[in-house]
C-alpha cells in the first residue's frame, strides 16, 4: 500500500512542508488504494500514453499514473505543493510537474494525439475545462477520465428535457461518448468534501457531423439557447443572429424542427443541423 493513501501519513507530509489546504483550489486528496486503482484501470493505460493530469495535490494519483504510462504530465497551480509532489514522486524519472493553472494552460503544447487526461479535478475548474477540452482540443486527445463533483458528471450525460441537461450536456453529447463508471464517496478523501464525487469518462469523437466552420456557429447556437433557457428556441436565436423572425421559422422548417420549443428539449443532431443551416444562411448573406 502506498503511503500517500494513508491520511496519518498524508497529514503529517503536509505539516512537515507547513501547508494548510485552500478550500479555493478544491484541495481534497484522494487517499483510497482501491479507488485511485479503479480511476487507472478505467484509463486503461499502456507504456505508449502519455497522460496528463490537472491538479496532482501531493501525487497519490500521479504515482499510479506513472506506473502504467510512458509519460505524466502534471499542472498544479499551487507553488508550494512542488516541493512535496518533488518528495513523493522522486523515485519516477517519466513524470513532469509544471506549476500552472490548467485554464491558462497552453494546450496546445501539452497534448499529443497520444494524450489521455487523467485527475481528480479541482471542482471549481471541472465545468469550464472540459467546456474548453471538447471545443478546442478534442482531436488531440485519446480519453479523459476524470472524477468529478457527482452534480457535473450527471450534467455530462444529461439526455434532453431534464434539470441537469444544459449547454456542457449538448457539447459533450455531440463531441463524445460519455459514461459515469462509478460514484466516489465522501469518505476517501483527505479532507472530506462536502459533496459526493464521481468518475467520468469520455472518448472524444474523432469525425462529427460539422466541418470546423460549422461547429463555431454549432456552439453559438447551444450558448444562445441556453442564455436564456426559459425562452424558445425562436426567441433566443433571433435575440443571438439578429436575423428575421420569419427567417429563422423557415430555417426551422427545413429543418424539420418546431423552434417554438424550449432550447433544452432539443438533441444535439438537431442542434446540429440548425448550425448546418445557419451557417449555410449567414455564408450566402455576404
Amino acid at each position: 500500500m502506498s503511503k500517500l493513501s494513508n491520511p496519518s501519513y498524508v497529514s503529517s507530509l503536509l505539516s512537515r512542508h507547513g501547508i494548510r489546504l485552500k478550500k479555493k483550489w478544491g484541495q481534497n486528496f484522494l487517499v483510497d488504494e482501491n479507488i485511485l486503482d479503479k480511476i487507472v484501470s478505467v484509463a486503461a493505460l499502456t507504456k505508449a500514453d502519455n497522460v496528463l493530469e490537472i491538479g496532482p495535490g501531493i501525487g497519490s494519483l500521479t504515482e499510479k499514473l506513472a506506473q502504467q504510462a510512458g509519460k505524466v504530465t502534471a499542472l498544479e497551480i499551487d507553488i508550494r505543493l512542488l516541493p512535496v509532489l518533488n518528495e513523493t514522486l522522486a523515485e519516477y524519472d517519466n513524470v513532469t510537474i509544471i506549476h500552472q493553472d490548467a485554464m491558462k494552460a497552453d494546450y496546445h503544447q501539452l497534448l499529443t494525439d497520444k494524450t489521455v487526461i487523467v485527475a481528480n479535478l479541482p471542482y471549481n475548474v471541472a465545468t469550464p475545462l472540459f467546456y474548453l477540452w471538447l471545443k478546442e482540443y478534442r482531436l488531440a486527445i485519446n480519453k479523459c477520465v476524470c472524477m468529478v463533483q457527482k452534480e457535473v458528471a450527471q450534467r455530462l450525460v444529461a439526455p434532453p428535457g431534464g434539470k441537469d441537461y444544459g449547454t456542457l450536456s449538448v457539447v459533450t453529447r455531440y463531441a463524445a461518448a460519455a459514461q459515469i463508471a462509478f460514484e466516489v464517496p465522501r469518505t476517501v478523501f483527505f479532507p472530506r468534501p462536502e459533496v459526493t464525487s464521481a468518475v467520468i469518462e469520455l472518448q472524444p469523437y474523432k469525425k462529427t457531423a460539422l466541418s470546423q466552420a460549422e461547429e463555431k456557429i454549432f456552439f453559438q447556437v447551444v450558448e444562445a439557447v441556453f442564455a436564456q433557457r426559459r425562452k424558445t428556441a425562436l426567441n433566443t436565436l433571433q435575440a443571438a443572429f439578429k436575423l428575421p423572425k420569419e427567417e429563422i421559422t423557415a430555417l426551422g422548417r427545413i429543418a424539420g424542427i418546431d423552434l417554438s420549443r424550449r432550447g433544452e428539449t432539443l438533441n444535439e443532431h438537431e442542434f446540429a443541423v440548425l448550425a448546418k443551416l445557419f451557417y449555410n444562411k449567414i455564408n450566402a448573406d455576404y
